[in-house]
Formats: C-alpha cells, structure tokens, sequence
C-alpha cells in the first residue's frame, strides 16, 4: 500500500465514531494476495524471457557455426582452386621451357652447320686460289721454256731436234700414263665407298621405326595414403612377404599415393608391378593372397613373354626357332639399353642385316636370324658367368643354330673373331641400330648434364680460355690461349682431350674436337 492510502485510512477512522475492522484486515489479505500474484507472475515471466534469451543465443550460435564452417569450406575450395590453377600455370611453363629449348637446341644446330658449310667454301675458295696462281706461275715457266728451246732449235739440225722431240714425248706419255693410272685407281676406291654408302643409306632408309623412352624405375599409383599401411602390414608382415616372393625392394616414403618398385632385374620388377596393381585393386592384402597374386603374375608375364617372342619372329617370317630361344627373346621386351628396348633393337637388327645383305648379294634369311638373335644372351639369368655375346652363342648352340649364326652372335661385339661375312653384316647393323638419331634418346636433364661434363672436361686442360660444346655434344670447340698455347701444344691438347673423353666419357656415335689459337691486333686510325 502507498503512503496516500494510508492517509486516508486514517483520516476516515478519525471521523467515524465507530470504527469496522473488517474492511482494513480485508484490504491488507487483499494487497498480500495480489502482491503474490504480482510476484510470481513476474517471476515467471522473467524465467520465460531467460529461457527464450538462451535458446536465442544457442540459435545463433548454430547459425555462427554453419556460417564459418561455410566460410572455412569456400576458402578450402578457393586455396584448391588456386593450386590447380598454379600446378596447370607450372605445368605450362615447363612446357613452354622444353620446347624454347628445343628451338635453341635446332637453331644451334643450324649455326654450326652454316658455319662448317662457309668453311667449306672457304678452303675451296683457297684452293682455287692456289690452283690459279699454281697455274700462273706455270705458264710463265713454260713461256720462259718454250723461249728458250726456241734459241736452241735455231742452232740445232733437223735430226737433233727430232730426237730430242722423241725424248720428250716419250716422258710426258710417261707422266699422262702415271696419272690416269692414279686417277682410274682413286676413281674406283672413291666409287666403292659411294656404293657402300648408298647401300647403308638404303637400308636405314627402309626402316621405319620409332625410338622407345621407357624408365627403369617403375612407380605404382595408389589410391589412398591409408594404402601404404595395408601395403606393409603389421609389423611389416606383409611388405616381407612380397619381397621374398619377387625378389624386388618397395620403397614407401612420403610421396604422395605412389610407392616405387626397385630391381635390377626388369622382369622381376614387371612381375611385382603387375601383382601388386592386382593386390591394390582387391583390397585384400596378407601373405597368402601375395603369393597368389604373384603367381598369377607370374604366369601372366610368362605368358606375355611368349607372345612377344612369337609376335617377333612372325613380324621376320623366321622360321624353325626352338621355342626356348622363342620364349628368351620375348624377355627381352622388358629390358632397356639406353632407353633403348633391346627386342624392338634386335627386330631392327634383324631388318638392316636382312636389307644389307639382300644389297651385296648375300642370303638374307641368314642375316636377319644372326641379327635378331645377337643380343638374345642379354635374357640369360645372371647366374651365368661372361658376356652376354658369348653367352647368347652358348645358348643357341645348345638349341641346333648353325655355326654361321652362332659365330655371328659371339662375334658381334668383336669379343670372338668373326669367321663368315655374316658377323661383319651383325656388327654393322648393331651399330646402325644403336647410333641412328633417336635410337638411344636421352632425357633433357640427361642431355644438359653431358653436355656441362663435356665443356668441364674441356676447361680442366691448362691454357683452355672457353669451350662450346654445338651439334648436341657431338662436336666441342675449344679456345685457348695464344700467349699460354703454341701451335704444336695446341695439337697436343686436341689429342689429350679426346684420350680423357674416350676413357671419362659415355657418349652417342663421336665427338669431333677442334682446338682455335687465334691472335688478333687492332689499331684505329683517327
């Protein structure tokens, strides 16, 4: 109650005489009651506001979550984006890179041949010279000659002149009989090498086939990191177990979904790979289904093996092979020289040594057994002791080759002397096969570091100033030092080069090397 009615509530009881005390008591259980009510409605009401407040503030919360998971889902879709983006922008430089190296490489190649062709000109050039003033100095010799006989003959009689004219036809018949002799025997040698020429060149010519840049190194995709531990197993159980069945090493390191299969046998490495491709694709790795899979690798390869062997003989249309020496040449499909494939090398072995002896008039059958087999002792297991020509004869030998194919294929690396001409044919279409351009490529870091290691080796000589190495390393150009350098070291150092680049080096087909002393003076007239 306020302080108002309290007032009135005693001003009435002043002026009442008589006084009812019902009504106060009344009023005051009146207030409490609503007072009460007041009380506990506002109480409620402020429970329920709380109870609203914090569900409000839980919603929202909620909501802030859902925004920044949104948000943090956008920026990892946007880094993603930007990484591809960046990988394809990387990617496409290093494009751009091979081929603007590619262009160097050709316009290089160019210069130097430009530059050896106005060499050319320029020694014929000389030499017309030198014939020109050869020829000068000649006419006046014979004018002075021909003068001075004139003085003679005028105190001679007319059988003295007749002899000496017979003296002297008689020497220069002599001396015409000389050089048509030499000039019909230098004509003969000359259209011999011609024809040897246009020989080679017709056969390589008729080959048609394309260089094989396969890695030794074999790497298996995976796909997921949760893989690689599946992949070892237990207490490495199961990586063990796959290296004891194929014989290989697994190298499991950080690199993302990949792991790298390592042998130094191909065969065993292909093995492993197909196996292990199988296991990954199954799911179910432990030691008895990796010798499962391994053996149906096994007999898979086998089977390929076979096949490729096959293929190949019937690509030659040769006939009477055993099928041993069959299933030994499909091995070689998984082995390399050089980035080379050495079946794909034999088969084109066999085609040059079949075209070349089909040119000089030998049997070409011959040939092309010789060739496809010469480097089939590459597919011997290592156990076998020697090189691989000797071992590849001993293994046909045991299979019934005639001993004309067999002294070809021991021969063909001139370890065993050659006994038929079809050896020699062996040796020549080996070495075409292997030194044609892009026969043996070579990467683009490869071909970079040969060629640093040549100049390197060029610079390491005393007096060298610069070393170019041009015609993709198949010539070095060397500057030395006119004041350091004399003629004559200067020809020693040409020699000592090539002995430290034959015996340092490993190198396709040749490499020419050219010394340069110059000295150069200069004066300007003002």
């Amino acid at each position: 109650m306020t302080s108002a009615c309290v007032a009135d509530f005693a001003f009435l009881i002043a002026e009442s005489d008589v006084f009812d005390w019902s009504l106060p008591v009344a009023l005051v259980v009146g207030g409490g009651i609503g007072f009460l009510v007041v009380w506990a409605l506002t109480r409620h009401t402020r429970r329920a506001a709380h109870e609203q407040a914090a569900e409000l503030v839980e919603v929202a919360r909620r909501e802030a979550a859902v925004a920044a998971e949104e948000v943090r889902q956008k920026a990892e879709a946007d880094i993603q984006d930007r990484r591809a983006e960046l990988n394809r922008e990387f990617d496409r430089r290093e494009i751009e890179s091979d081929v603007r190296l590619r262009e160097i490489r050709a316009h290089e190649e160019s210069l130097a041949l430009l530059d050896y062709q106005l060499e050319q000109r320029q020694e014929r050039l000389n030499r017309e010279n030198a014939a020109v003033k050869q020829a000068r100095d000649a006419i006046r010799a014979l004018s002075k000659s021909v003068r001075k006989r004139l003085e003679g003959v005028s105190q001679l009689d007319a059988d003295e002149i007749k002899k000496q004219l017979r003296e002297e036809v008689q020497l220069e018949c002599q001396d015409e009989f000389r050089a048509l002799r030499r000039a019909t025997m230098e004509k003969s040698e000359q259209e011999l090498q011609n024809e040897a020429r246009r020989m080679l060149i017709a056969a390589m010519q008729r080959i048609s086939s394309k260089p094989n840049n396969d890695l030794t190194a074999t790497i298996i995709q995976l796909p997921s990191e949760e893989m690689k531990g599946r992949i070892i197993g237990r207490e490495g159980r199961n990586i063990k177990s796959f290296e004891s069945a194929t014989g290989v090493t697994l190298l499991i390191d950080e690199s993302p979904q990949m792991v790298l299969v390592s042998s130094f046998d191909p065969v065993r490495r292909e093995i492993a790979r197909v196996a292990l491709e199988g296991l990954v694709k199954d799911g179910r790795i432990h030691p008895a289904s990796i010798e499962e899979f391994v053996k149906r690798a096994q007999d898979e390869i086998e089977l390929t093996s076979t096949q490729a062997g096959e293929d190949a003989v019937s690509k030659l249309n040769i006939n009477g092979l055993h099928p041993e020496i069959i299933q030994l040449l499909g091995k070689l499909k998984y082995r390399f020289s050089y980035n080379q494939n050495v079946l794909d090398h034999s088969v084109e072995t066999a085609f040059l040594a079949s075209l070349i002896a089909s040119e000089v008039g030998l049997d070409p059958n011959v040939a092309k057994r010789a060739g496809l087999l010469h480097d089939i002792g590459k597919g011997v297991p290592g156990e076998l002791e020697g090189s691989h020509a000797v071992i590849g004869a001993e293994f046909i030998k045991r299979f019934g080759e005639t001993p004309i194919v067999v002294n070809a294929v021991a021969a063909h690396h001139e370890e065993v002397k050659p006994e038929t001409v079809y050896a020699g044919l062996v040796i020549l279409a080996d070495t075409i096969s292997a030194a044609r351009p892009g026969a043996r490529a070579e990467s683009m870091t490869g071909y970079i570091q040969r060629l640093g290691r040549l100049e390197k080796l060029a610079l390491s000589l005393e007096g060298v100033q610069q070393a170019f190495a041009i015609q993709a390393g198949r010539e070095i150009r060397v500057v030395v030092s006119p004041s350091e350098v004399t003629d004559d070291r200067a020809r020693e150092i040409a020699k000592e080069l090539r002995k430290r680049i034959e015996s340092e080096l490993q190198y396709p087909s040749t490499i020419k090397i050219t010394v340069i002393r110059e000295s150069r003076f200069t004066e300007t007239a003002t």
